[in-house]
Parts: structure tokens; sequence; C-alpha cells
């Protein structure tokens, strides 16, 4: 799946919590309907062929970009995540604040 479609699902879902938000549902039902929501994503996911990172993720580009080896970083983001070049970027640079 690339960056495209996960931005389109990631739109869809604030979408959709938006508008239960202001159907004024209770929060219990809001829960239940994003707990299937997150699993439905899950399987689409999976389908695709996406992972995400998972704990070594954080550290591995973590130890990079804090150690100043930022080109390091992002090309190991951009392995793990599929990311594009300013989104690796962009999220090195967070993690160096």
């Amino acid at each position: 799946m690339d960056a495209t479609t996960l931005g389109l699902v990631g739109i869809a879902v604030l979408v959709l919590l938006a508008a239960l938000m202001s159907r004024g549902g209770s929060t219990k039902q809001l829960e239940r309907r994003l707990d299937r929501l997150e699993g439905k994503l899950d399987l689409l996911m999976q389908h695709q062929g996406v992972q995400l990172p998972g704990p070594d993720f954080d550290q591995d580009v973590v130890n990079l970009a804090r150690s100043g080896r930022k080109i390091e970083a992002i090309k190991r983001y951009r392995e793990l995540t599929g990311a594009g070049l300013k989104e690796a970027k962009d999220a090195v640079e967070r993690i160096q604040q």
C-alpha cells in the first residue's frame, strides 16, 4: 500500500470519527465502532502486505538520528516504513528536536 492510499485511509478514518462525534453518539458506541474500523484497517494492511514498524524501529532510527547520522536515519526510516523522502526527513527531524 503506497503513501497515498494510507493517507486516504487516514482521512477516511478522521471523517468517520468527525461524523460520529457530531451525531452525539455515546463514548462506548464510538469505541466499539473505532475498534471495528481498526480491525478492518488491520485486515486491509495485512492483505496489502503492509507492516507497521515494531519496537526495534523506534530505537534504531532514534539512535541514528540522535548520534548525528541523519542521512542513515532517514534511509532506515524509509526502509522500515516505505515512506517518501520528505516524510522520512520530517520524521527524523522531529526525533532530533
